[in-house]
């Protein structure tokens, strides 16, 4: 029986080979021809989207709590799957996300990245068809469901964090380590554990209050429509070369110049604004102050910077014009 054993080794190999080929991002396994396999492909509610922003709906959700996302956490895996570059966390336990749209607790599962080959083009959401150059899923499964692959079972059995990347002139030192790993998974099927504990936090934008929200899919195959997804606003800022270093990872055909499906049609679905309550109180104009004091210069920090009321900078320009006249 020992001749069968090249034999099944070769099946084996060859199953493994198929298996990874089962979609891509050209030709006859490109996204055109997804839903000739995975039939939920061709369904009514997938992703990505256009988010049009004079379309959606704004509201006020409770807010998020990120429970981990500053922990430094050893054991982290950064994998070439052939695809992408898959992000994933060995040691428990795994950061959780709750509030905003979501009704329960949801695990930390990986996160993964989208890309283009220049910076026009990468991002999978669009915002009023803009594409951005690169973007972060980082995915989830609802604690009820025990596990991932029971939670694509149900409708609201995932959610994703979505988050878009702009280029900047200064590098983000929370990427080293990302990139360090990327030189070392540059063939597909590789793996390597990050050399320093690794936090989610350092790596996602300031503001996490305001983002788009809708019911869609999962944007590979087998397209599961089981996703919460969350589009963060505010985006993260990388230097061109580290987005670079993604552009490097290969597949099984050469380097993977583009990992993103097209946008689908959003159909019935209605895409919600979470707006930071915050935002208009700091902006209101408080009409009992302005006339009993003529100068309230307060100021509250928006973002990353500090939002000064429309009053106060009235009040500045009156008195350049007086100093003008007077001089």
């Amino acid at each position: 029986m020992n001749y069968l054993a090249p034999l099944l080794l070769v099946f084996a190999l060859f199953q493994e080979i198929i298996v990874g080929e089962e979609f891509g991002y050209d030709g006859n396994l490109g996204p055109l021809h997804w839903g000739e396999r995975y039939q939920e492909c061709a369904g009514k509610h997938q992703s990505p989207i256009n988010i049009n922003v004079l379309h959606v709906k704004q509201v006020t959700l409770p807010d998020l709590e990120l429970i981990g996302f500053d922990d430094s956490i050893d054991n982290v895996h950064v994998t070439n799957n052939g695809h992408t570059v898959l992000i994933e966390v060995k040691n428990e336990p795994h950061p959780r996300v709750r509030g905003g749209p979501l009704d329960g607790d949801y695990i930390f599962s990986q996160m993964h990245f989208h890309w283009g080959d220049n910076d026009t083009i990468g991002s999978e959401d669009k915002i009023n068809h803009r594409s951005f150059p690169m973007e972060l899923h980082m995915v989830f499964f609802k604690e009820d469901y025990r596990t991932p692959s029971e939670a694509v079972k149900h409708s609201d059995g995932l959610t994703v964090l979505a988050f878009f990347y702009e280029l900047d002139r200064h590098e983000h030192p929370a990427y080293d380590d990302i990139t360090s790993a990327l030189v070392n998974v540059t063939e597909p099927h590789t793996s390597v554990v990050m050399d320093h504990p690794f936090s989610f936090l350092n790596i996602l934008p300031y503001d996490l209050k305001r983002y788009f929200t809708y019911r869609g899919s999962l944007t590979t195959p087998p397209c599961s429509e089981v996703v919460i997804w969350l589009d963060f606003e505010q985006p993260i800022r990388l230097e061109r070369e580290q987005i670079e270093a993604f552009r490097q990872i290969r597949s099984a055909h050469g380097k993977i110049t583009h990992n993103f499906r097209p946008i689908q049609p959003i159909g019935d679905r209605v895409v919600f604004y979470n707006v930071d309550s915050n935002y208009y109180v700091y902006n209101e104009l408080d009409e009992t102050e302005w006339t009993t004091t003529h100068s309230p210069s307060k100021k509250k920090k928006h973002g990353n910077s500090a939002v000064t009321t429309l009053p106060t900078t009235l009040h500045s320009l009156s008195l350049i014009f007086v100093l003008f006249i007077v001089l």
